[in-house]
């Protein structure tokens, strides 16, 4: 028998597979090496699948992985690999479907697999304890009970894997017409769905664990039904005021252990935050409530005093663990507060805060979260407790930051701080936002072809859908904050790259791989929105937009095949599909284009006085541009002139911003 190599994770970026290089147990990273020692030992595999900041995953690796006797089982029967699922979201996607499958339950991480060394998992989970508890065997148990069935019950693990293989296959949806009539049946069925699931008094949608789910938000904002709109203002005031947002730091975090949102899962990733943050900069803009502004204001403050590295690139979380314990960074004693505080400030933060109530963590700690009404003239003793308590925070030992970036989680970064900073019109969140564009066009864009991760100065790994979905999105909305050619360009060689690599051109819509990625057991092409939009509705939806503007009728017809292939889903059941749908809602109505051409100085008034309206597009072009494609090179003049169109229809132009207002 081939002797297995130790742990090679110490080569990788991954700073989750790097917490796992020094284990006992002989990790390999995901790769034809593993594969192969696998298939050529007839070994099955224990695929392992979490992130750094997954609280889960720490447990089970402090328990199970770093304790050299259940390391000594897991080494004498498996060929053991440790996933990133930030990095390998499709492996990922795969393997969190088929532990659904297999277990009728919904997965989540750390995900534990057992796989066939044809990579076809026949047994799973997802955390399980060393010593059994929780109704959960102990790990190195299940182990040897795990390997004893693969060795003496292959007919039934055959017999299952085709059938897995199966149902597998048939998740993918396939076209089943060459035309629809779209309607916004769809659209006014997700409004009556997510009305139905409300929380009236706490927001947010069903009881806990409560999510953020942004998309679902986006899409109930822009609505014209008032009650629809509340719905999205009424979850985003009380997230803004619990303790799932950091009120002393900012930003939030990724979910809400109990229905009020207040005591949060503490870790903070950055696909919620960039969302997020266009979500209030919109809220506050229709309704003026300083609240959003004041939130938008730390996020951003906290995005780039943290989260931003100094090439530009966003980083991906931050931990829910200090010193090994949950929460630790984020929480207080009510002694430590009356000793950092003035007797003044004190007294309104334990009152404004809520810790003159019971300890809310662990019957012994207090989390912020606003439960006392702010008078007008409290607001600057307010701010001075709070930039106190946080210098006192900086003091104790930071949670871990998981320092690689993501080509789509900082594609939803740069599109939410572009979007907050059209209309706050701050020019640092737009810098911010743009040199974060910069770094991925320099480090993650080569040779035409998109990475997907980066760490240390090492991009790898084939971009996915969601990475460029997400990241000719964010294009678009940069390019309306300040136009610039080179992101136009960047935008058409996204969307062609878009096309040419990812599109079913038989079934409409896009695989989530690209053709001539690593052959997995399936090859996903869902339209369903997860903890981050679906690529398939962002790509509908980006690609209209740049189809108008350009005149390029390739991308409108891939985002036709798109909604196509998604409509019998939608029509069935719109529940989880709100970019779908903001897709569709454009293609029944095509968003309004505004091209706006003069001298730059004058342009600034006219993009002030327009605003940042989401339901619709402003390029604002100064004169003196080279290069522009035909449809949006209009004649210069030492005036602004307006044109204003929408989809193939456009008004005469005009050079007076009161009649276009």
């Amino acid at each position: 028998m081939t002797k297995l190599p130790l742990n090679r994770l110490s080569a990788e970026t991954s700073p989750y597979l790097l917490q796992h290089a020094d284990n006992p147990v002989h990790w390999q990273p995901w790769d034809m090496r593993a594969l192969a020692m696998a298939r050529d030992e007839n070994r099955p595999i224990l695929l392992s699948i979490g992130y750094s900041a997954c609280h889960w995953c720490h447990v089970m690796a402090h328990e199970s992985f770093e304790d050299s006797a259940v390391a000594a089982v897991m080494n004498r029967l498996f060929v053991n690999i440790k996933v990133d699922r930030e990095e390998r979201p499709d492996l990922d996607q795969i393997y969190q479907a088929a532990h659904q499958i297999l277990t009728q339950r919904s997965g989540g991480w750390p995900l534990t697999m057992f796989l066939t060394p044809d990579g076809t998992p026949f047994f799973g989970g997802t955390y399980f304890p060393k010593e059994a508890r929780y109704g959960l065997p102990g790990f190195a148990d299940l182990c040897e009970r795990v390997a004893e069935a693969f060795a003496d019950r292959q007919g039934d693990i055959d017999v299952q894997n085709a059938e897995l293989r199966r149902v597998l296959a048939g998740t993918t949806p396939k076209s089943e017409a060459t035309a629809v009539g779209f309607n916004k049946g769809p659209l006014e069925a997700a409004e009556k769905l997510l009305a139905a699931g409300f929380d009236s008094k706490n927001g947010g949608f069903g009881s806990a664990p409560k999510f953020p789910h942004p998309t679902d938000l986006a899409f109930l904002l822009s609505r014209s039904a008032p009650e629809s709109r509340q719905m999205a203002l009424t979850t985003l005031t009380r997230m803004c005021e619990g303790g799932v947002y950091d009120q002393i730091g900012g930003g939030f975090c990724r979910y809400s252990t109990d229905d009020h949102w207040e005591i949060p899962h503490f870790e903070k990733m950055l696909y919620d935050n960039g969302p997020l943050l266009a979500l209030c900069a919109d809220a506050w803009k229709q309704t003026s409530d300083t609240t959003y502004a004041r939130v938008c204001e730390e996020t951003t403050a906290w995005v780039m005093r943290e989260m931003q590295d100094k090439d530009g690139g966003y980083y991906s979380s931050l931990d829910a663990d200090s010193e090994g314990e949950e929460g630790k960074y984020y929480v207080w004693d009510r002694s430590e507060i009356e000793r950092v505080l003035t007797p003044q400030e004190s007294a309104l933060v334990i009152r404004h805060w809520g810790f003159d109530r019971p300890p809310n963590f662990e019957g012994r700690h207090w989390h912020a979260k606003v439960v006392g009404v702010l008078g007008e003239e409290e607001a600057p003793l307010l701010a001075s407790a709070r930039e106190k308590l946080f210098a006192a925070r900086e003091k104790r030992i930071r949670p871990a930051r998981d320092e690689k970036v993501l080509t789509s989680w900082n594609a939803l970064m740069i599109e939410g701080m572009a979007h907050a900073a059209r209309v706050f019109e701050r020019d640092d969140w737009l810098e911010s936002a743009q040199r974060a564009m910069d770094f991925i066009r320099r480090t993650m864009w080569k040779d035409g072809r998109l990475l997907a991760t980066a760490k240390d100065g090492r991009a790898h790994l084939d971009a996915y859908l969601d990475d460029h979905a997400f990241l000719l999105a964010a294009v678009l909305e940069l390019m309306q904050a300040e136009f610039r050619p080179c992101d136009l360009a960047f935008a058409t060689e996204l969307a062609d790259s878009l096309l040419a690599r990812f599109e079913d051109r038989d079934a409409g819509g896009f695989f989530f791989t690209a053709h001539d990625h690593e052959k997995l057991i399936h090859r996903p092409k869902t339209g369903h929105d997860n903890a981050t939009p679906a690529g398939n509705g962002v790509a509908a939806f980006a690609l209209q937009r740049l189809g108008h503007i350009l005149g390029r009728s390739v991308f409108l017809k891939a985002a036709e095949r798109t909604l196509i292939m998604l409509w019998p889903q939608i029509v069935r059941s719109s529940a989880g599909y709100s970019s779908t749908l903001q897709a569709l809602e454009e293609a029944l109505t095509p968003t309004e284009i505004i091209i706006l051409r003069g001298p730059a100085d004058k342009l600034v008034d006219w993009q002030q006085k327009l605003g940042a309206n989401p339901s619709r597009m402003i390029l604002a072009l100064p004169n003196g541009l080279a290069g522009l494609p035909a449809t949006l090179n209009k004649p210069e003049s030492g005036q602004v002139n307006a044109w204003v169109c929408r989809g193939v229809i456009c008004l005469a132009p005009t050079e007076n911003l009161v009649d276009l207002l």
